[in-house]
C-alpha cells in the first residue's frame, strides 16, 4: 500500500513539472513576425490562466491597431515595451460610436486591465477619437495596478481608474487630455507625473467610495497645458466623497485660483476631501475655495505609499 502511494505521489510530481515546463514564461510580440505573436490580445489569450508566477510579454516597437483587454484570470502579467515612444497602442471608440446607452463610456477603452498584479513598463496607450465626446484610452479595475514610463494619450475621460477594492500606481507616466480626463473610483497614486490639459476643463473626476481613506494623491507631479489654454481646475467631484489630494507638484499658469468646483451639486462641498501640499509654480496660490484643504507638514507625512496603496508597495519606498 505504501508503494503505491509513493508510486502515485511520484506520478503526481511528474505530471506538475510537465505541466510546469509547458507554461510560457516569457513572450514576445513583434508586428513584423520576428516575435511569438504580431498581436498584443493574442498573446494574452495564450498565456495560462492564474500563473504559479509572474509572465513577461516584451512588446517590439510597432503602432498596434487593436483593442486589448487583460481579463481577470490573466494576472500576474508584465507588459515590457521597447520604447515608451515608438510601442504603441491605439484604437478609436468613443461614446456615440459605441452607441450602447447611457453606460457607453465604459466601452470606449483602448487597453483595458481587469486583472490583478499588472505591470506596464515603456508603453504609449492612445485613444485617437479626438474631440468627440468620452473616450478611455485606459481602463483599469484590477488590484495592484502599477505603471511605469507610460503614456496615455486622449481627451474626455483618458485614464479610467476604477473599482472600490483596486490600488493602483503611475510612476513618471505622462497623461493628456481634455476634460475629467482622470476619473473613477480606485485608489491611485500618481508619482513623478507630467498632467496635460488640453484645453480649459477640469482635470480629475474622483468617485471615492465614503469609507476610503484615500482616492487620487499626485506626488511630485508636473501640470502643464497646451498653448492657448487658460483657466483648467485641479478637480471636480465625479461622486459626493470623491477624494484628491496634490503634493509638492508644480502647477503651471493654467490651473486657476479657485482650483477646485463642485459640478452641479453645491452639497458637495460638506462631503469631498480636496487638498494641497506645498504646490508650486504660477498656479500655486494661498487661497483656494473656501472648502478645500491646505495640508501642514504634518498632516502631509501619511501620504506614503505604504500608507495609501498597503504592503505591496513597501520595497517601491525610497
Amino acid at each position: 500500500m505504501k508503494r503505491l502511494g509513493f508510486i502515485l505521489l511520484f506520478v503526481c510530481s511528474v505530471f506538475f513539472a510537465e505541466a510546469q515546463t509547458n507554461i510560457q514564461f516569457e513572450i514576445t510580440v513583434a508586428k513584423d513576425g520576428s516575435g511569438d505573436f504580431e498581436s498584443i490580445q493574442a498573446a494574452i489569450d495564450a498565456t495560462k490562466a492564474y500563473p504559479p508566477q509572474r509572465i513577461t510579454i516584451f512588446i517590439k516597437n510597432g503602432l498596434y491597431n487593436e483593442k486589448v483587454c487583460v481579463p481577470s484570470w490573466n494576472n500576474q502579467l508584465s507588459f515590457i515595451g521597447e520604447d515608451r515612444d515608438k510601442t504603441i497602442i491605439i484604437w478609436d471608440d468613443y461614446f456615440d460610436q459605441i452607441n450602447r446607452g447611457r453606460n457607453s463610456t465604459f466601452f470606449t477603452y483602448t487597453f483595458k486591465v481587469e486583472a490583478d498584479d499588472f505591470y506596464a513598463e515603456n508603453l504609449t496607450i492612445s485613444n485617437a477619437a479626438g474631440q468627440v465626446g468620452q473616450a478611455v484610452a485606459l481602463h483599469v479595475t484590477g488590484n495592484r495596478s502599477r505603471f511605469k514610463n507610460c503614456k496615455f494619450l486622449g481627451n474626455q475621460d483618458t485614464a479610467f481608474l476604477d473599482g472600490e477594492n483596486s490600488h493602483q500606481l503611475f510612476e513618471n507616466c505622462i497623461i493628456t487630455g481634455t476634460t475629467d480626463f482622470i476619473f473613477g473610483s480606485a485608489t491611485v497614486v500618481f508619482q513623478k507625473c507630467t498632467i496635460i490639459s488640453k484645453k480649459d476643463s477640469y482635470i480629475t473626476a474622483a468617485s471615492t467610495q465614503k469609507d476610503k481613506d484615500f482616492g487620487f494623491v499626485f506626488i511630485d507631479c508636473n501640470l502643464q497645458a497646451d498653448e492657448g489654454v487658460q483657466t483648467v481646475y485641479l478637480g471636480r467631484p465625479w461622486r459626493p466623497y470623491a477624494k484628491t489630494v496634490f503634493l509638492n507638484c508644480f502647477l503651471g499658469k493654467h490651473i486657476c485660483s479657485e482650483a477646485w468646483a463642485v459640478w452641479s451639486n453645491k452639497e458637495n462641498k460638506s462631503t469631498t476631501f480636496y487638498a494641497e501640499y506645498n504646490s508650486t509654480g504660477p498656479g500655486a496660490a494661498p487661497d483656494r475655495v473656501e472648502w478645500a484643504n491646505q495640508l501642514s507638514r504634518k498632516e502631509a507625512t501619511k501620504y506614503t505609499l505604504k500608507n495609501i496603496l498597503g504592503e505591496w508597495t513597501t520595497q517601491l519606498e525610497d
